[in-house]
């Protein structure tokens, strides 16, 4: 494998690592409630944090933007639009159906389509052939993978502690909304994905290729960013929570440290897609969700979150994370 392409899986690595912990100082948060922390979270990894890496990292700014036609604009936002929603489909799941099973259906059916439809779409003559074959076959491992670590996860739920689940929850209901918020979730990647023309004006512009894609996340996050703050500004309301804000709290650094690993992450996958080559925005993605469910599993064993599982749940754990690392592996070969 070439340099560039060791230093796209690095880059990816890292961009895993980040998503994989940006909810963690959450963890940490005491007199907010979740709708105080969200919104804060929101601001600053949907407007803050882009913006500023857009203006430090993207050369003519204006003349680019200007010059770009509807179409171009319209597909990131909408694809970011969809994305948004399925940000609140998330948090709706996971309340109904427990992190485990919640974890399984939306990241696997997000992991899936992330990586595939950008290849249908753009280059569909590549799943022929013996690298198609081999990311097609690290797809089908990712997969197991996630429903492994997932039935570990539910196990790990059942040994240390009442089950998270409604007991007056539609089951059918919640597990509808999972698969809705798997098949929109995503769309964050298919904003970056046909908003390559975007990218490609960047660079005719000045703007170096390992930072075109900060000229595209503006409108993609744009879209994302109405369905949170329509869901935030509802449970504030509603909850008449808006007084949390009235005096500075110390949990207001939890979330904009959320918001900046979450940006950070984004950004850094979307440096990692040009170096991962022509295929970056379909393996490089699939490679990204795999690294942040690594992470985020880690992190729980580190933090103390399987303490209670039983010796079952733990080797189900580990099986699940060596599927995901020989995922990889076949993604990144056949990305070479």
């Amino acid at each position: 494998m070439t340099a560039h392409l060791w230093l796209g899986l690095a880059l990816t690595m890292a961009a895993g690592l980040m998503s994989g912990n940006c909810m963690l100082p959450a963890k940490f948060v005491r007199r907010w409630q979740w709708e105080n922390t969200w919104l804060i979270f929101t601001l600053v990894s949907l407007v803050v944090a882009p913006a500023i890496l857009t203006f430090a990292t993207v050369k003519d700014l204006t003349g680019l933007y200007s010059s770009l036609s509807l179409q171009q604009v319209a597909l990131p936002f909408l694809f970011g639009f969809g994305w948004g929603i399925a940000q609140v489909l998330f948090g709706l799941s996971i309340t109904r159906l427990g992190l485990a099973l919640g974890y399984a259906i939306i990241i696997g059916l997000g992991a899936v389509l992330g990586t595939l439809v950008p290849i249908l779409f753009e280059r569909p003559q590549v799943l022929v052939t013996g690298r198609g074959a081999l990311i097609l076959a690290g797809v089908a491992v990712m997969l197991c993978g996630i429903v492994v670590a997932g039935k570990a996860g539910r196990m790990r739920e059942r040994d240390s502690a009442p089950s998270p689940e409604s007991p007056h929850a539609r089951y059918g209901a919640a597990l509808l909304l999972a698969v809705a918020c798997g098949i929109l979730a995503p769309m964050i990647n298919f904003s970056l994905a046909f908003g390559q023309d975007i990218a490609q004006e960047a660079v005719r512009r000045g703007t170096t290729p390992a930072n075109a894609a900060y000229a595209v996340w503006p409108f993609g996050l744009a879209g994302g960013l109405l369905p949170n703050l329509a869901y935030c500004f509802y449970l504030l309301n509603r909850n008449r929570t808006w007084n949390r804000f009235q005096t500075l709290s110390p949990d207001l650094w939890f979330p904009i440290l959320m918001g900046v690993l979450w940006m950070g992450a984004f950004a850094v996958y979307g440096t990692a897609t040009a170096f991962l080559g022509a295929l970056g925005t379909s393996v490089g993605w699939g490679l990204f969700q795999i690294f942040m469910i690594i992470t985020a599993n880690i992190s729980g064993l580190v933090t103390g979150e399987w303490t209670h599982a039983g010796a079952p749940a733990r080797r189900l754990l580990w099986s699940g994370l060596f599927l995901l690392a020989a995922a990889t592996v076949l993604m990144a070969l056949g990305n070479r």
